[in-house]
C-alpha cells in the first residue's frame, strides 16, 4: 500500500512539474521580477543549529587534516627550473609508478613528468602535515603511465625545447643552448628510437593538458593511483624529507 502512495505522489508530482514548465514557457517577461541579492559577507548570520551539527565532524576534520606526516629542514619551493618540490614530487610520481608496473605490467618506468601548474602551493620549513599535501595538490588526478616509441619521444623533447618551461621531470635530463636541443638523456642514456619507454605522468597531462600533445603517440597505462595519495604515502615513509637538487632541465641563454 506504502508503494502505490509513493507511485501516486511520484506521477502527481511529474504532472505538477509538467504543468509550471510549461506555465513557465508561456510567461511574458513583464513578468520577470528582480529579486534581492543576498551578500555573502562577515555580516551574514551563521545557521547556528548547522554549526552545531557541523562541529564534531569538523573537529574530526581538523584533527586528521593537522596531523604530522613528515618534516623538512628547508623550504620546498616551486620556483626556478629546477625546484626542489617540483624534484621531489616528480620522484615521488616516478618511483610510485614504478612499484606499480614492476608488479601489474612486469616493466620498469624509465621516466616521470609533472606539470608545476599543478603544484598549488609551498611547504614551509618544519613539519609536514596531511593538510600541506591536500593545499599542494587540491586536484583528483590520477598517475597514468604512457608507454612510447623513443622515436616519438623527441615531440617530448621538442616541447621543452619551444616553451622553455619548469614542468619537472625525474630521471630525464634535457638541455638547450637559446632554444634548441644540445642533450636529451633518459635514465642517463641517450634515447634509442627503437625501443619502447614507458613514462609515469598525470592524466590530466597525458590527455593532452598544457599542449602536452605528444602523449597522444603513446598508449595510456591507467593505474588508478590518485597523485595525492601517493605523495601522502611517500611523505609518511620519509621521517626527513631531502629532495634532491640535481639539475634535470638546463635550458641555456634562457630568456
Amino acid at each position: 500500500m506504502k508503494n502505490k502512495f509513493l507511485l501516486l505522489g511520484i506521477a502527481l508530482t511529474a504532472l505538477s512539474a509538467c504543468k509550471t514548465a510549461s506555465s513557465a514557457s508561456s510567461m511574458q517577461i513583464a513578468e520577470v521580477k528582480t529579486q534581492k541579492n543576498i551578500s555573502i559577507n562577515n555580516e551574514l548570520k551563521n545557521d547556528e543549529e548547522f554549526v552545531k551539527i557541523i562541529e564534531p565532524y569538523k573537529q574530526k576534520l581538523d584533527k586528521e587534516m593537522n596531523q604530522k606526516i613528515s618534516h623538512t629542514n628547508i623550504d620546498l619551493t616551486k620556483q626556478g627550473d629546477n625546484s626542489n618540490l617540483g624534484n621531489l614530487l616528480a620522484d615521488y610520481t616516478f618511483d610510485g609508478a614504478d612499484v606499480w608496473a614492476k608488479k601489474n605490467i612486469q616493466k620498469n618506468v624509465d621516466a616521470a613528468l609533472i606539470n608545476i601548474g599543478g603544484i598549488r602551493t609551498t611547504i614551509g620549513k618544519g613539519d609536514i602535515l596531511l593538510k600541506s599535501v591536500f593545499e599542494v595538490m587540491p586536484f583528483e588526478n590520477e598517475v597514468i603511465i604512457v608507454k612510447m616509441k623513443g622515436s616519438d619521444l623527441q615531440g617530448l623533447f621538442d616541447y621543452y625545447a619551444e616553451h622553455q618551461v619548469n614542468n619537472p621531470v625525474s630521471h630525464l635530463y634535457i638541455e638547450t643552448n637559446n632554444g634548441q636541443l644540445t642533450k636529451t638523456l633518459i635514465n642517463g642514456k641517450t634515447v634509442n628510437p627503437e625501443q619502447d619507454y614507458y613514462i609515469a605522468t598525470s592524466d590530466y597531462l597525458a590527455l593532452g593538458g598544457d599542449n602536452m600533445k605528444f602523449f597522444s603517440k603513446g598508449e595510456m597505462i591507467p593505474t588508478g593511483i590518485k597523485l595525492r595519495d601517493l605523495f601522502i604515502d611517500y611523505f609518511k615513509k620519509t621521517p626527513e624529507v631531502v629532495p634532491n637538487t640535481d639539475v634535470r632541465l638546463n635550458f641555456i641563454g634562457k630568456k
